[in-house]
Parts: C-alpha cells; sequence; structure tokens
C-alpha cells in the first residue's frame, strides 16, 4: 500500500474509519502510538490509528534528541534498561532506520583527579558493551591537552582530562511521522486531527471510540476488538499506575557560537546536561521538573533559561547570553509516579502496560529509544484471545526510506549532478527521507522552483512534500514538525511563514480565510509559549 498521507488518502481514511470494525484501534499520534499501529499492522491485524492533533505534536517532537541507554540510569543501577535501550539504539543504527539515526559524539569532561577517571571509564566500558552494544566506536580517553584541542571554547580549568564516547541523535517528529507513514504502507488506517472525544461500551467491554474529525467537526463511531491507549502525559489515571509529568526545556543557538569538535555531557546537581550538535545549531538541555499544568502548551520560563545558561557557562570562556539564543522549546516526560513528593529526576523511565477496562489497553512511561519495544509489549497485551496472531516483527522492519539508503548514499555525488543540487543538500536530503529522496526529486523535476531554499536551510520542494506525502495539515505542522524552523530560525521563521503559507495552501485547496488562520494559529502559539 502507498506511504503516501496527502489530503486524498486522509479522506479515504476517514471513510474507512466509519464503515470497519478493526481489530485494534490505536489512540494516540506520539512515537509509541505509531510505533503500536506499525507493529499490529505488520502482523496482519486491521488497524485504525488516530491522533487528535499531530503526528508527533506532544512529547515526540520535544525531546534532547537522542537515541541513547542512558549513562546516568547505570548509577543507579538499573542495567536492564540500558541494555533494552542500547539493544534498541544498535537496531534503529544498522537495520531499522540508518536514514534517521546517526552516531553523535560526546565529551565528558573530567574535573577531579584521580578517583573520577577510572570511576567514569568504567562505566563507559559497560556502556559500550552490555547488551552487545557495539553499533558506535568505543569510548577513549584524552588528556587534557587533548580535549581542549578539540574544544576550545572550553576554560582552561574547566577539566582535568576528558572521556570521549558515542550515543545515537534523531529528528524526533520526523522520525515519528515516517513511522506513521510505515505503519499506513503496512496496511493501517491512519488520520491525524482526529481525537478520540469518548470510548464506547458494549456488554462491560470497551468496543471503539468517537472520533472527531477537527477540521469539519463530524464525528464517527469506530468500532474495534481492541482500543490501545498510547497517550503519554495525556494517559488517565488508572489503578495500575499513575503519571507523573517532567518538563524539559532546550535551548538552541547558533553552531558557530560554541567552537566544538563533539558535543558534551555534564553533571548538574540534578541531573545531566547536555550540549548536543544539530546541524548549524547547538541544542542544550534539559531541565528536570516536576510539571502539574495543563499538558498541552508547556513553556520555557526564566528561570529555565537561567539554569541552562548557568550550568552551561560554567565551563565556557566566552559566556552565552540570551540574545545568542535562536529558540526553545519544552516538553513533558510521561514518568511512572513514585512517592509522592519524590524528585522527578530520579523516576523510572521503565514503562507499564496496563487494562483498565476489558478491551482496553493503556501503555505509558518509557523513553523514546524504548518506543519499539513499548509498542510490541501493549500489541502483545491487546491482541491475546483474539487468535492465530503472529509475534512482532519490527525488530527487522524497516522504516520507510531504509532500505536502499545506504546504496543512494555511496552514490550521493552524482546524485547531485544529476540533480543539479549540492552534495551537502543531498546528504541532508538523505539524512531526513532515506530512499524516499525520489520523492523529493519528482516535486523538483515537476516544478523546478522548488529547488529554491526557504530560508538558509530547507527546500520549497520539502515544504510542499510535507503536504504532498507527509500528512502535514497546517503551518504548525509543517514548521514545527516537517521542519524544525520554529526553532532553528529566528523569530519562529516569521520570515518565511507567509512563503510557506503560499507553498502549501496551493496543495491544500486553502482559500485566503484559511491561510490567514493557519498563519494566525502559527503566530499566536508562538506568543503563548514564549509568555
Amino acid at each position: 500500500m502507498s506511504a503516501r498521507l496527502d489530503a486524498d488518502h486522509r479522506a479515504t481514511a476517514l471513510r474507512t474509519l466509519a464503515e470497519t470494525e478493526f481489530d485494534v484501534l490505536v489512540i494516540g499520534g506520539g512515537v509509541v502510538g505509531v510505533g503500536a499501529a506499525l507493529d499490529a499492522a505488520s502482523r496482519g491485524l486491521s488497524v485504525a490509528l488516530v491522533e487528535a492533533r499531530d503526528w508527533a505534536s506532544g512529547t515526540s517532537s520535544r525531546s534532547s534528541k537522542l537515541i541513547h541507554g542512558g549513562l546516568r540510569y547505570l548509577e543507579q543501577f538499573d542495567f536492564a534498561l540500558v541494555r533494552e535501550a542500547l539493544r534498541e539504539r544498535g537496531l534503529l543504527l544498522k537495520r531499522l532506520a540508518p536514514h534517521l539515526v546517526r552516531p553523535v559524539s560526546f565529551l565528558y569532561p573530567l574535573q577531579h583527579k584521580g578517583w573520577e577517571r577510572p570511576y567514569v571509564g568504567a562505566g563507559l566500558m559497560l556502556y559500550d558493551t552490555i547488551g552487545g552494544a557495539t553499533s558506535v566506536p568505543m569510548h577513549k580517553h584524552l588528556s587534557r591537552g587533548k580535549a581542549l584541542a578539540m574544544s576550545p571554547s572550553l576554560r582552561d580549568d574547566a577539566l582535568t582530562g576528558a572521556v570521549r564516547y558515542y550515543d545515537a541523535q534523531v529528528d524526533d517528529a520526523r522520525f515519528t511521522m515516517m513511522v506513521a507513514r510505515t505503519a499506513a504502507q503496512h496496511g493501517a488506517t491512519v488520520v491525524n486531527r482526529a481525537e478520540v472525544t469518548e470510548l464506547l461500551r458494549e456488554g462491560g467491554r470497551v468496543v471503539g471510540g468517537v472520533v472527531r474529525d477537527a477540521l469539519t467537526g463530524n464525528e464517527i463511531r469506530v468500532r474495534a476488538r481492541r482500543v490501545i491507549g498510547a497517550t503519554g502525559v495525556w494517559t488517565p489515571d488508572n489503578p495500575a499506575f499513575k503519571i507523573q509529568m517532567s518538563k524539559g526545556v532546550h535551548l538552541v543557538v547558533p553552531r558557530d557560537r560554541l567552537d566544538l569538535d563533539t558535543g558534551l555531557i555534564m553533571r548538574t546537581e540534578k541531573s545531566v546536561l547536555f550540549v548536543i550538535p544539530w546541524d548549524q545549531h547547538w541544542i542544550i538541555g534539559t531541565t528536570d521538573t516536576p510539571y502539574s499544568d495543563a499538558p498541552d502548551r508547556p513553556t520555557v520560563t526564566d528561570a529555565d533559561v537561567d539554569y541552562l545558561l548557568e550550568h552551561v557557562n560554567s565551563v565556557l570562556r566566552e559566556p552565552l547570553t540570551r540574545d545568542d539564543i535562536v529558540g526553545t522549546y519544552a516538553g513533558l516526560r510521561p514518568l511512572l509516579a513514585g512517592k509522592k513528593g519524590g524528585e522527578t529526576a530520579k523516576l523510572s523511565r521503565e514503562h507499564a502496560v496496563a487494562a483498565p477496562e476489558p478491551g482496553y489497553f493503556v501503555v505509558a512511561g518509557g523513553k523514546y529509544t524504548t518506543y519499539r519495544v513499548m509498542a510490541a509489549d501493549v500489541v502483545n497485551e491487546a491482541v491475546k484471545g483474539l487468535g492465530g496472531v503472529a509475534p512482532s516483527l519490527t525488530k527487522r522492519l524497516p522504516i520507510h526510506g531504509a532500505v536502499g539508503f545506504h546504496a543512494l548514499w555511496d552514490d550521493r555525488i552524482t546524485l547531485a549532478a544529476q540533480h543539479k543540487l549540492s552534495v551537502s543538500t543531498v546528504e541532508r536530503l538523505l539524512r531526513r527521507h532515506g530512499s524516499a529522496i525520489g520523492e523529493l526529486f519528482d516535486l523538483i523535476a515537476e516544478d523546478p522552483t522548488l529547488a529554491t531554499p526557504v530560508g538558509d536551510g530547507y527546500l520549497a520542494a520539502e515544504i510542499v512534500h510535507a503536504v504532498t506525502h507527509e500528512g502535514a495539515l497546517s503551518v504548525d505542522d509543517v514548521l514545527s514538525r516537517r521542519t524544525r524552523i520554529a526553532f532553528e530560525y529566528p523569530d519562529r521563521g516569521s520570515a518565511v511563514v507567509e512563503w510557506v503559507a503560499d507553498l502549501i495552501g496551493a496543495r491544500l485547496g486553502w482559500d485566503s480565510d484559511m491561510r490567514r488562520d493557519s498563519i494566525a494559529s502559527y503566530l499566536a502559539e508562538g506568543a503563548m509559549l514564549a509568555s
């Protein structure tokens, strides 16, 4: 089946929701929800996946963009969690999504002579080998001189030496959307902007949900033999577990503001702080603080910014200021609650599956890296009793764009010449689309003006592709998640908003009022997040 999520696909999907009784209805379009839809569909089940807003519009677009085991969980002796996460990291790098997930190095500055180097080295040796974690280079010890040569922005007195190690990174929103496309390719009926307003019940069982189409207001009664809730911080309390939200804030600064050949990881009094390379920027984060307000719009406060700047500046020759910050974002972690009043930084990143009612299953907790395991676990529970259902296949199921990626990467210079693009542009497109890069080339062949850059990063073809293939329905979908212009460009990309609206509005059939409303909604969202 086609993985093209355009307006026609959405209209067909809405009709299918109304006409079909599904084996599984998945509620929630974050990474775990789309993963559950793919897991169930690849087993041969009929699957519906609905998301109230947009794919990855919650936590799954606001992470640290890392695929990692979690070094600090070793100190908490949570070896099982680290082992599981590192196995998933290896699968994503080598088999499932080599086009979307790639290695990234970090420098761990040592600040104490004697005990710290062997202590950190022992932890990293375990980190490099636990669970067969051989998908990235091994860690290396560095002298103070070599570490400073690699990181000229660090103060001379900020370290006595260092250790360099590797993890992996991903564009979290993009990956989530690509998993949704893969689920559709395997037969799942996937619809964004479709909110479940209530569950359907018959004879004491949950048998589906009432879905409201946000674009028209129409309601559809969707029937399913099993319903899975993968709604993260929106998960309702149940007898098995409760969710405690933790806010994580990140700052984005220009790449040339810090002279570093690697990322950084530093200890803080509460957790760890990362400085993460991100194309032409650095991402600095994160905080880990309890959060109890409405989950829809977590904001970045002055205190959050001060905390991050204070800690990163403690090791820099030239301190960062607020004027250096290009963008910010805040996300909420759905943690399994511990004792009342406990620190969220110490709560487990393990996940849990529960069945609050017959026919209804929920999954929560966990971390982005282990989304596939979480998805398989909740589907395993949900399909008990259905009979004849295959085991999970996603351990060996590539994400859309993975197959053929390596061959295209090896041929990238020829590709660039054929399509009259720079090699660096083709490399960036391959890392975002993999072998699906041909979809962009087709758009440019139809309209060569789509090879025009939008600002200093993306091509106009990527903006159009977001609505013709990736399910985007608004300016916000395109600027916040299909691209990351919302935090990579000054003022959330306000300089290109009008142009972007023109590009996508022509493909979505907008009139002048719809165009104006989508722009206004995006700008208003930015104002609220900044308030």
